[in-house]
C-alpha cells in the first residue's frame, strides 16, 4: 500500500491499517521531512519517497513483519527496510513530538508494584 492509496482510504481504515489517525501521519511526515533537510543529500536518491518510507516503517511497527517480508512487498532490500525504520525512529525521536516519558516520570507519583504479571506462552517444539 503505497501513499497515494493509504490517502484514499477512510480515516477509521488508515488508523486501522496504519495504527495512526491520519493527522498525526501528517505530524510524523512533517517532522521526518524536517529530519532530511538538517541532512547532506550526498549519494544516490531513495527509490521510495519520504511518505511510503513513514508508511514502511509504520507497517514494520504496526505488524512485526521481518524485514525480509516487507522488503517484498515494497520491492527493496532488507537493509533498506532496517535503514528506513531507524532513521524514522530517530527522526521521531528528535522531533521531541513522539518521545514517549521516561521510567522515572512513568512511576512518579506511584509506589513500587505489589505484583508484576508476565505473559509467557509455551509452544511445542516441532520435530521433524
Amino acid at each position: 500500500m503505497n501513499y497515494e492509496t493509504a490517502q484514499q482510504l477512510s480515516a477509521k481504515d488508515f488508523k486501522r491499517r496504519t495504527r495512526v489517525y491520519k493527522r498525526t501521519f501528517k505530524r510524523m511526515l512533517h517532522a521526518w521531512h524536517t529530519y532530511h533537510l538538517s541532512r547532506s543529500n550526498a549519494g544516490r536518491p531513495p527509490k521510495l519517497c519520504r511518505c511510503d518510507q513513514l508508511l514502511v516503517a509504520l507497517q514494520y511497527w504496526r505488524e512485526y513483519r521481518t524485514y525480509f517480508h516487507i522488503a517484498g512487498d515494497w520491492e527493496v532490500s532488507e537493509s533498506t527496510v532496517c535503514r528506513i525504520v531507524h532513521q524514522v525512529e530517530t527522526a521521531l525521536m528528535n522531533s521531541g513530538l513522539f518521545r514517549l516519558p521516561g521510567q522515572k516520570s512513568l512511576l512518579q507519583g506511584f509506589e513500587r508494584p505489589d505484583v508484576v504479571v508476565m505473559d509467557v506462552t509455551e509452544t511445542p517444539a516441532l520435530v521433524y
